[in-house]
């Protein structure tokens, strides 16, 4: 699993950002920190107030120079139409070859309901080196990061 002085594995991805465009960690890195939160899957109860609330603290993430990205196995038009029904105005990272999932170590099954793959809950701040500087992983789908201190450690990060 990447852990808090770990380089950040890079991503290739698609982004739901409101189209679907290539995005690539990389690329994203030397503007200050990065938060990736890592979420099951889209339209769910608690990924959906995950992602609401992280939304309500995105002035927060911003002012400290945080770009903030979710990450899912969901396609990118899931993605977007997740975005669009929750009013999500940072981009969604799709893994649905699930190797961004693989590569920070956080990929769960729900083995009694049939479904293989998908991301546990997780929140990485990278700063703008691409160092892991803050990592919370949850191996209870139910569980939600404290977000006051994600927003401390996006602070710290800058």
């Amino acid at each position: 699993m990447a852990e808090v002085g770990d380089p950040a594995p890079d991503i290739t991805a698609p982004l739901a950002n409101g189209d679907v465009e290539p995005f690539v960690l990389s690329d994203q890195l030397g503007d200050g920190p990065v938060v990736l939160a890592f979420f099951p899957g889209a339209f769910t109860s608690v990924c959906t107030t995950e992602m609401s609330t992280l939304q309500g603290d995105l002035d927060r993430l911003q002012e400290s120079g945080a770009t903030l990205y979710g990450v899912s196995v969901d396609t990118p038009f899931a993605l977007n139409e997740f975005r669009e029904q929750e009013d999500l105005e940072f981009g969604l990272i799709s893994d649905t070859n699930k190797a961004v999932i693989e590569d920070y170590g956080v990929e769960m099954d729900f083995a009694d309901l049939g479904y293989h793959g998908v991301a546990k809950r997780a929140v990485f701040v990278l700063d703008e080196d691409g160092e892991i500087t803050y990592a919370w992983v949850s191996d209870d789908p139910g569980a939600e990061p404290d977000y006051d201190e994600l927003v401390e450690a996006a602070s710290d990060a800058a």
